[in-house]
């Protein structure tokens, strides 16, 4: 295949333009952000399964608070309702008496072991509020600092996509002006090596993979005619001749 020495320099101006959008696509999916909001979604995540759990043991004990106060008022006015017969000395019998006092010294026990129970309740409950707190306080900061994360994000994904966007522009106006065959032919050769269809040949080295040609290879590309397109031996890329080739 043969084109001009310019269409070949033109070449590698498109090289560099998609290489320079290579690397916008690996910064673009490299970002440390992206890491950084995956990882505090993932905090966000747990911490909003512990305060469901932390919600639900309060709204539990709660419940039972309430439960058993119901039982020591229930108790309370048992006790108060037999005092007050004690007290009014409508029970004669000594026995009627008898069996009188004694409920009310058990009832006194039982509204001491469920106020005792209250107490437990409570303490449960003011231990599960703090929860609640605490881990409110600490998913609103990780929150936070997602939409700190997602700001510097967007900012640097809008500054990637301008210069894509730019660099783009640039390589549809480079490549317009390289012959068909030799742009289909460049195209072919860069799906096949990692991204590089063309490389310039730089004080007697391939820059495409970097192995230096030797002296029957030299000899070969400085025989062939300038507008001939010529290839490295070892890569296969289309090497370009330059003024600082060494040939």
């Amino acid at each position: 295949m043969n084109a001009e020495p310019a269409d070949q320099i033109r070449l590698l101006e498109v090289q560099a333009l998609d290489s320079r959008l290579s690397r916008l696509d690996h910064q673009r999916a490299t970002l440390p952000e992206l890491a950084e909001v995956d990882r505090l979604t993932a905090d966000a995540t747990g911490l909003r399964d512990l305060l469901v759990a932390a919600q639900t043991e309060e709204s539990d004990t709660a419940r039972e608070q309430t439960k058993a106060e119901q039982d020591v008022d229930q108790v309370r006015q048992r006790s108060t309702r037999d005092q007050q017969r004690l007290d009014s000395g409508a029970v004669s019998s000594p026995r009627d008496l008898e069996n009188l006092q004694r409920e009310i010294t058990s009832l006194a026990k039982r509204q001491g072991d469920l106020e005792d129970v209250v107490l437990e309740v409570m303490e449960r409950r003011e231990a599960a509020q703090e929860r609640v707190t605490e881990l409110t306080g600490r998913l609103e900061a990780v929150q936070a600092k997602i939409a700190e994360a997602e700001a510097r994000k967007s900012a640097l994904m809008e500054e990637i996509d301008a210069e894509g966007f730019k660099a783009a522009k640039e390589r549809e106006v480079v490549a317009g002006s390289v012959p068909a065959d030799l742009f289909k032919l460049y195209e072919k050769l860069r799906a096949q090596s990692g991204g590089i269809g063309a490389a310039k040949l730089y004080q007697k080295r391939c820059e495409g993979c970097r192995l230096e040609l030797n002296i029957t290879e030299l000899n070969d590309v400085r025989a062939a005619p300038r507008n001939e397109v010529v290839r490295c031996e070892n890569c296969r890329r289309i090497l370009v001749r330059v003024p600082d080739s060494g040939l």
